[in-house]
């Protein structure tokens, strides 16, 4: 099945200690990191994939609260809701059975209800339903429907709790939609010019830009048509707030591009060329890696470098260096102010989103793999040897394969590594993640 384009966000919002990890961990499993084996990134649980039957979606924590005192907890829980009526499909509240209903959550639930987007009630630490039912119903007086009771600790009422969280996706979205147009999310850290490069490929300053960070109200997505195509551009620069903690911008930031490149084909990753790249920009890169999409790297600001004849190179050696994890992305190097290779960019964007849709025929990959075992013969481990049996391709964005072989355990990450590079030499798939999937056979089956 191709990866649904479309997957829908559910943000949850809570004071603190009502719960809010322990239901993560009861939906997520235990694959919550943001980035598997990606160096530098650390692994902090803001957004976690969660399946349930047919349905999947990217499950958000909105924010860390610390328990100061009452006033912070209000704010800090109004930032919350913000953030999650800005970029969520639905909305779980979190409340706890045993602190009862408090006042922080009846003003938050009035901030949620006159946002009209679909917010689910969910009564967390009900581990008994005859002891704590009656406690429930004083959460009706919420006024945002009904309390649906849930012990995350004990995994109990989570299937109710998903019917009614799935329930309000809009399922015409979840199918393929019929929209061709290529969707890019246009990523980076606040002020590297995200909404400068938009401006300039419209002509016209629709999106506001000034040179305080965060200045950009919302995400935007702008339709732009460049020779007869029309694209569509997602724009992840809003930070609302100039004077926020470190921290809390730089977890808005992590929500606002999940957010931004969950609804994308391409990722346009910008980096300030006057900054070099850093590991925040990493961290970025990480989340299009990780959702398996088409990436380029916009370097903007090019023009106010002092160049030589090995700038360029200089420059992509850095990226490569800092960015290992994904050297199949393409870096074309840009000036949003000039408007210096813009066209380039179009060209990219165009390539990179058919090299991550294209389907390559079975026999033709089955000769590659052919040819590589003879070139260079699979690892043994005592005395038994990994034998290939059989390719293919089960879906695209981004291209995934599946390799039958008689031992997965004999399937090293490097050999696996060497078959997608003997692809990549025949196909380029430039610009675009491959993922494979081992799957073993037994030799008689293959007789």
């Amino acid at each position: 099945m191709a990866e649904r384009r479309n997957k829908p966000i559910v943000a949850v919002v809570g004071r603190p200690n009502v719960g809010k990890s322990t239901l993560f961990n009861a939906l997520a499993g235990e694959n919550i990191s943001i980035v598997k084996d990606t160096p530098g990134i650390t692994r902090d649980r803001i957004y976690a994939d969660v399946s349930w039957l047919d349905l999947n979606f990217t499950l958000i924590d909105t924010g860390g609260i610390e328990p100061d005192s009452r006033d912070v907890i209000l704010s800090q829980m109004r930032r919350q809701a913000e953030i999650a009526i800005e970029t969520a499909d639905v909305i779980i509240f979190l409340v706890d059975v045993k602190q009862g209903l408090q006042d922080a959550d009846s003003k938050v639930a009035d901030m949620l209800r006159r946002s009209k987007k679909p917010v689910v009630l969910v009564v967390n630490k009900v581990d008994s339903y005859d002891k704590y039912m009656a406690d429930v119903y004083e959460f009706y007086n919420l006024g945002i429907g009904d309390p649906f009771p849930i012990s995350a600790a004990n995994r109990l009422g989570l299937g109710d709790m998903l019917e009614e969280v799935t329930s309000h996706f809009d399922r015409a979205q979840l199918e393929d939609e019929e929209d061709e147009r290529t969707r890019i999310a246009i990523v980076g850290k606040p002020n590297v010019g995200k909404s400068s490069i938009i401006n300039r490929l419209l002509g016209e300053d629709r999106l506001i830009v000034s040179d305080i960070a965060g200045t950009t109200r919302d995400a935007v997505d702008t339709e732009i048509v460049y020779k007869g195509k029309e694209y569509v551009f997602i724009d992840t620069a809003g930070l609302r707030r100039k004077n926020k903690v470190k921290e809390d911008l730089e977890r808005y930031m992590i929500i606002r591009t999940v957010s931004a490149v969950e609804r994308s084909d391409v990722a346009v990753l910008v980096i300030d060329a006057t900054e070099g790249v850093t590991e925040q920009d990493a961290k970025i890169a990480g989340i299009a890696h990780d959702r398996g999409k088409a990436v380029i790297i916009a370097v903007n600001k090019w023009d106010a470098i002092e160049k030589d004849d090995k700038t360029v190179n200089r420059f992509t050696e850095k990226v490569r260096n800092t960015l290992s994890f994904m050297p199949y992305a393409e870096i074309v190097f840009i000036s949003a102010k000039t408007g210096q290779r813009l066209p380039k960019l179009f060209e990219t964007i165009d390539t990179v989103s058919e090299n991550h849709a294209m389907r390559i025929a079975t026999g033709v990959l089955n000769e590659i793999m052919a040819e590589a075992v003879a070139m260079q013969q699979p690892p043994t481990d005592k005395g038994k040897r990994l034998r290939l049996f059989y390719i293919t391709q089960v879906s695209v964005k981004p291209p995934t394969f599946v390799i039958f072989v008689n031992d997965k355990e004999l399937m090293h990450f490097s050999y696996t590594r060497y078959i997608e590079n003997q692809i990549r030499e025949t196909f380029g798939f430039k610009g675009t993640p491959l993922r494979f999937i081992i799957r073993e056979r037994k030799e008689k089956e293959d007789r």
